[in-house]
């Protein structure tokens, strides 16, 4: 399985509207792709950046469903945001293979 992490850095005073649209909007779309089986949202408590950090986990069952979908959506995905939201956060995101769960 495959984790794949996107952390989002947003200035304080958008979050509560960043947070509505990812919930509502963004990850149902993320999710209807198919490629991912779940995912989290976290909020980081002791981020030492300004501003609030969030983590949105995904999880693929395959690292073949992965990389089809950086294939098709490439790493991108925060680029297609409101305008609202626009020069107001900074994205990055890491992958990650489980070697073990329990």
């Amino acid at each position: 399985m495959i984790l794949y992490n996107v952390t989002i850095i947003l200035e304080e005073e958008i979050h509560e509207a960043w947070l509505n649209w990812l919930k509502q909007e963004y990850l149902v779309q993320v999710m209807g792709t198919g490629y991912f089986i779940s995912y989290r949202v976290l909020k980081v408590l002791d981020s030492p950046n300004e501003g609030l950090t969030y983590c949105i986990q995904y999880i693929a069952d395959s690292n073949e469903n992965y990389r089809e979908y950086l294939s098709c959506y490439g790493n991108n995905q925060m680029n297609h945001v409101p305008d609202q939201f626009l020069n107001k956060f900074v994205v990055f995101t890491t992958s990650m293979e489980y070697i073990e769960t329990e």
